[in-house]
């Protein structure tokens, strides 16, 4: 509570925003329509209406509540994690409605928003970059995707200097090794035949890459929200700041507060 903002001027609603706060997780659990959200449940008493529990939920979103929320469960945790290796990785959400960073795919023979994750060596969730278009891979805009990712660790006080990153074939790119390099992060990338790339000798730990299926395992987790399923958020933001939700709903159940 103490990192949502209640307004400016010392104004204070007269509804309890916990409450409000619960109806978001809920419809962030459920993956129901606002519209559709029980507020009788928790509001039996006052006449309140879906669309103020939107208007919080994209209020918070955008002075970057969810956000702050997320890194102050990380600054106080950060001992929980398990940091010996991060795990990089996309993943293609479909989505029914269109909006911002929407495009077909493919092998999804659908229209997607591509979502790289990093996650720790226990599969919780630590970063992400911005939605991109599903007709683009995972190297697309990867500087600025990975300034993203990595600046969110930075600003929750955990240092990503001297960090082994596993990552599958899909980031192996001279680029993308460099990036790495100059953050001074050990890149344990496994190699793309088709880049015809077979000069220079990369470092390369197989045992250690093992430890990238812990993404795969986190994915599900992120799965078990609704609404992160299937995409029917038009906007970047309010799409990334329910995985913050989600990603701090998450760790609460590992680190048992």
């Amino acid at each position: 509570m103490p990192h949502l903002s209640k307004g400016k001027r010392g104004f204070s609603t007269r509804f309890d925003l916990g409450k409000i706060f619960t109806l978001i997780i809920k419809r962030l659990k459920t993956g129901c329509q606002w519209r559709e959200l029980s507020l009788k449940e928790y509001f039996s008493k006052e006449r309140i209406s879906w669309q103020l529990i939107y208007y919080y939920f994209n209020k918070w979103c955008k002075d970057g509540s969810f956000r702050q929320i997320w890194l102050s469960l990380l600054r106080s945790n950060k001992r929980q994690l398990d940091l010996s290796s991060i795990q990089l990785d996309g993943s293609h959400i479909r989505s029914k409605t269109g909006g911002k960073s929407v495009g077909y795919q493919g092998r999804k023979s659908s229209k997607t928003s591509n979502c790289i994750f990093l996650c720790d060596s226990q599969g919780q969730m630590l970063s992400m970059g911005k939605p991109i278009s599903g007709e683009h891979h995972d190297l697309y805009n990867i500087e600025e995707t990975l300034e993203e990712i990595l600046g969110l660790l930075h600003d929750a006080d955990i240092e990503s200097k001297g960090l082994f990153l596993n990552a599958d074939s899909g980031f192996d790119s001279k680029k993308c090794r460099d990036i790495l390099n100059k953050k001074e992060i050990i890149g344990n990338i496994k190699e793309n035949p088709g880049n015809g790339d077979t000069k220079n000798e990369k470092y390369f730990d197989p045992k250690l890459y093992k430890r990238r299926f812990k993404i795969e395992k986190a994915n599900p987790w992120i799965d078990s929200f609704k609404a992160l399923l299937v995409r029917f958020e038009t906007l970047n933001i309010t799409w990334r700041n329910l995985h913050y939700l989600a990603f701090s709903i998450l760790f609460l159940r590992k680190i048992k507060v």
